[in-house]
């Protein structure tokens, strides 16, 4: 006689398996304790049908090239075009494994609007975030309280202690993080902040110069990083606002840690590109003098970052990636608007192809 199978009498695959999903999904060992590490970072990629294809393509194949430990995503991975959709179509996030999650052993990932459920403001937000997220690493185990909340966390390395805060509901982060960055600052780590909406930009100003931004440049990180504008900016080194709105900064690209806080936006992983305010004549939303000076460049193109860095210097590195032209599909978001007609893109005329185009230095005295 026949027996009849009992999946029960035998556990042992089912806990290779979980064994696989634990290691799979775990920040591996090494990477903690390595003398040098490399970090590729991106903003606002294109996947799905209101993105432009050919250069999120174009990004992510040339980010896997790196051969990063790290990636830091800073939200924004889904642009589907359903008014709120009900549910989070399968091949978004296939892709997204394929791209963004099997290439790098250690995964930090950002919450943009774009992620969360569609809502009166946002009707064609994903709603994808809660799938995505299970595809992060997870943060650290963060005990007592206060504590980072729910899109919140953070990631220690020996070298480097990342920090993930959620700029869609913001909150002071001070009482949590402020002792864990002097106790990294203690043991010479960086100090990496990130967030989907930035604290300081010129695409489209608002003045969070009391709020968000003197708030992390009180914490002194050494880097700050945003996306959800679809742009490159990146600022000078800047010290904390004044109370009349003046924000300090040293006109340089490489300096010495604790000189300032460089903020850099970067939202061009695939995303349609928008016209900074001031280039459409939109006065409401454009940055006043103050920030204007203290930005060292900006510009409309796809793009990634890399971090390398050791203990004595940390050394960012911004590629330009041009993309092929694709007769169906545009790079400009409502490409039809007039102020396109004088607005020029980073890539115009150039070759396809991936080019250095900023780099900033940090050395740690």
């Amino acid at each position: 006689m026949l027996r009849r199978f009992l999946p029960h009498r035998n556990p042992f695959p089912l806990l290779l398996i979980t064994l696989a999903l634990c290691l799979a999904f775990a920040p591996p060992a090494w990477a903690h304790g390595k003398a040098h590490l490399k970090v590729v970072v991106v903003g606002d990629t294109g996947i799905g049908e209101r993105a432009h294809t050919p250069g999120f393509d174009a990004v992510q194949q040339s980010m896997r090239q790196q051969g990063a430990d790290i990636l830091l995503h800073l939200g924004d991975f889904v642009y589907q075009d359903q008014m709120f959709p009900a549910h989070c179509p399968d091949r978004y996030l296939h892709t997204l494994r394929q791209t963004l999650v099997t290439p790098y052993p250690v995964r930090l990932f950002v919450a943009g609007d774009n992620d969360l459920p569609p809502v009166k403001w946002k009707p064609k937000a994903s709603g994808c975030w809660d799938r995505i997220a299970k595809l992060a690493t997870p943060f650290d185990t963060f005990p007592g309280s206060p504590a980072p909340r729910v899109r919140e966390g953070v990631m220690q390395f020996d070298l480097v202690l990342f920090v993930v805060l959620d700029a869609l509901d913001w909150k002071d982060p001070t009482p949590w993080l402020k002792p864990l960055i002097e106790e990294a600052r203690a043991k010479q780590k960086w100090v990496i902040v990130a967030l989907h909406e930035p604290a300081l930009t010129t695409a489209w100003y608002l003045d969070k110069r009391q709020t968000v931004l003197k708030q992390i440049n009180a914490l002194a990180p050494d880097l700050v990083f945003a996306g959800n504008q679809h742009s490159y900016e990146r600022f000078y080194p800047l010290g904390v606002p004044d109370a009349n709105g003046g924000v300090p900064f040293i006109e340089t690209s490489d300096y010495a840690r604790g000189q300032g806080v460089t903020h850099i936006v970067t939202g061009g992983g695939g995303a349609t590109f928008k016209p900074f305010a001031d280039q459409e004549g939109n006065a409401e939303h454009t940055a006043p003098p103050a920030i204007r000076k203290a930005l060292a460049t900006r510009a409309l193109m796809f793009h990634y970052l890399t971090l390398e860095m050791d203990h004595d210097r940390l050394q960012l590195t911004t590629f330009r990636v041009c993309a092929p032209a694709s007769a169906d599909h545009n790079p400009r978001w409502r490409s039809k608007m007039k102020a396109w007609e004088r607005i020029r893109l980073e890539c115009d005329g150039q070759a396809v192809g991936v080019t250095p185009y900023d780099t900033v230095t940090i050395r740690n005295p």
